[in-house]
């Protein structure tokens, strides 16, 4: 399934050539991955690292290309008013297998530093809702990425 929405997202127009702004499907991705990353209001390097390594792997690109994306997605984020701008374009154009492998994506993000912040938290959940990913799914999507980091902190109400 990680394979399935990394292909999809490869597939999509080039960040250079799409347009920049919350309606170019690269953008909003960046600009999700951003705002969780940011919701604790500290960005820790290891969450900037694995940031860029998610949009790098997501999209074929490095160098100028990834930094354009990265500062794009946080362009975006900032400029937002809500996250419905970016959900609504990826719930478009991601499959429901696509958007539950996204929200994957989001909570390798969140435990970049080992931590689970209740804010990380709640946008995770948004999103979700917005994309319209099971609960179940996305639980699921969080004890894997928890897994995967050793010691990690905090869980969810969820559970």
């Amino acid at each position: 399934m990680f394979e399935r929405v990394l292909s999809f997202l490869k597939d999509l127009p080039a960040a250079g050539r799409a347009r920049n702004n919350a309606d170019d499907p690269r953008v909003a991705a960046s600009a999700l991955l951003y705002h969780v990353m940011s919701a604790d209001g500290v960005r820790q390097d290891a969450e900037w690292e694995r940031f860029k390594a998610v949009l790098a792997e997501s999209y074929s690109i490095s160098g100028d290309e990834l930094d354009a994306l990265a500062a794009a997605g946080e362009r975006a984020d900032n400029e937002a008013i809500d996250l419905y701008a970016f959900t609504s374009v990826l719930k478009r154009q991601l499959d429901p297998d696509a958007r539950k492998a996204f929200i994957g994506l989001m909570w390798e993000i969140v435990y970049a530093d080992g931590e689970l912040h209740e804010l990380e938290d709640n946008i995770v959940w948004r999103v979700a809702e917005l994309m319209d990913v099971e609960r179940h799914d996305r639980v699921e999507a969080r004890r894997k990425a928890a897994a995967k980091v050793p010691g990690a902190a905090g869980t969810s109400s969820d559970e």
